[in-house]
């Protein structure tokens, strides 16, 4: 096996365990444990704050603002308030393409595709199929979400009619068991 070929394969290898270890992002701070993503909070006002939560390629929306909702209900209750009400949220979507060339049929791997051999007056010769594709390629869609909102927290009974009123215990009841935690 040549040099290039034996790389080739490393880099194949290499790829395929990183795609196979690819984990939507946890809900840990912002920067733990060196991921890409998470929650973080700015205190703007003794009972309001600014919270945002962000998530990795392969964290969906839902996650990422049922992250947002639990980190905004966990900062009411650790504060000693009882529920707090969403000011500004918003969801951003951030969208890259990414291009993968084909990994059997392009000018890196001219060994892989129909080809014929054949002796000619300079010896023998190769001939490549022009129409197989080498240089076929796919374009995938790579998503990442970020949502922030602020928050405004008060104590006793959650306003009634307040549609961005949330019960803090109540929220993380609900959802505090869905999110993935670091291990």
């Amino acid at each position: 096996m040549t040099p290039s070929i034996k790389s080739l394969l490393v880099v194949a290898a290499s790829a395929l365990t990183l795609a196979a270890c690819a984990t939507s992002t946890a809900y840990a701070p912002a920067g733990y444990n060196g991921q890409r993503g998470g929650y973080a909070e700015q205190r703007l006002e003794n009972d309001r704050y600014r919270v945002s939560f962000s998530g990795n390629s392969v964290t969906s929306r839902e996650q990422v603002e049922m992250g947002l909702l639990l980190r905004s209900a966990e900062l009411t209750a650790e504060n000693g308030y009882d529920w707090f009400s969403t000011v500004n949220r918003a969801t951003d979507r951030d969208t890259r393409f990414q291009t993968l060339g084909d990994p059997f049929f392009n000018r890196y791997t001219p060994f892989w595709g129909p080809s014929w051999r054949y002796y000619g007056p300079r010896g023998w010769s190769r001939w490549n199929d022009p129409f197989w594709g080498r240089d076929d390629f796919d374009v995938r869609q790579i998503d990442r979400y970020e949502a922030t909102t602020e928050i405004v927290m008060g104590r006793g009974a959650k306003p009634a009619g307040d549609a961005n009123a949330f019960d803090a215990r109540e929220v993380i009841a609900n959802i505090g068991g869905s999110v993935t935690r670091p291990m």
